[in-house]
């Protein structure tokens, strides 16, 4: 019998092993002023765009390694030490953050 798959949002995949961006989302609260999984991004590698919630996240690692949905390509890295957050945007050739109403 072959194991049940867990879904969700925020769900471990087993067979993958990454989550959704959407798991950014409290990492990046310590950096950013808003909710920047939303925010629309363009893989600096491929030139996919989509919003950082659709990238795939690993947590396995010393920190967060989100990667292109399309071409697997790093997009961002990030970790917290005691006494800084960490934030590697290099595989990102844009952000556009969503300024909510006015």
């Amino acid at each position: 019998m072959a194991p049940v798959e867990a879904s969700g949002p925020n769900t471990d995949d087993t067979y993958t092993g990454y989550v959704d961006g959407n798991a950014l989302a409290g990492p990046l609260s310590e950096v950013f002023a808003v909710d920047v999984t939303a925010a629309m991004s363009r893989c600096a590698n491929c030139g996919c765009t989509g919003p950082l919630a659709r990238l795939h996240l690993y947590k396995h690692a010393p920190g967060l390694v989100a990667r292109c949905q399309q071409c697997g390509s790093i997009m961002l890295r990030t970790t917290r030490t005691r006494d800084a957050v960490w934030l590697d945007m290099s595989g990102v050739a844009s952000l556009a953050i969503p300024l909510g109403e006015t």
